[in-house]
């Protein structure tokens, strides 16, 4: 089992910036994917950026050039620099991990954090 903790939401004005967090424990045999998804009032759930363990990220065209997302593998932590933060940024930003519980199971097991809240005032 993977356990997942973000930090680092709050209020912000336009065109500030945020970093968050997000530090995985527990039993597992590694981590494939870690990212980042939000989710605004009365909309989807939508991909924001992601890396995988080789450091390839994936980012959504909204955030592109404006958030970059890294991890650190030996801390177990995924980070998401937040620059030039717009009204529309204004979501719950839940972090997510893709891990293999053990060396013998090849299967993936996806996991979420609970969520931690952007706003950003314009």
């Amino acid at each position: 089992q993977v356990q997942l903790v973000e930090s680092g939401g709050g209020l912000v004005q336009a065109g500030g910036s945020l970093r968050l967090s997000c530090v995985a424990s527990g039993s597992f045999f590694n981590i494939n994917m870690l990212g980042w998804y939000r989710q605004a009032p009365g909309k989807q759930r939508e991909l924001v950026a992601d890396v995988n363990s080789r450091g390839s990220t994936r980012y959504a065209d909204s955030v592109r050039g404006r958030f970059t997302v890294f991890r650190d593998n030996a801390k177990n932590t995924v980070y998401l620099q937040t620059n030039s933060l717009k009204a529309e940024d204004t979501a719950v930003y839940y972090c997510y991990a893709e891990a293999r519980l053990s060396e013998s199971n090849f299967l993936q097991y996806q996991y979420w954090g609970q969520g931690t809240q952007v706003t950003v005032s314009s």
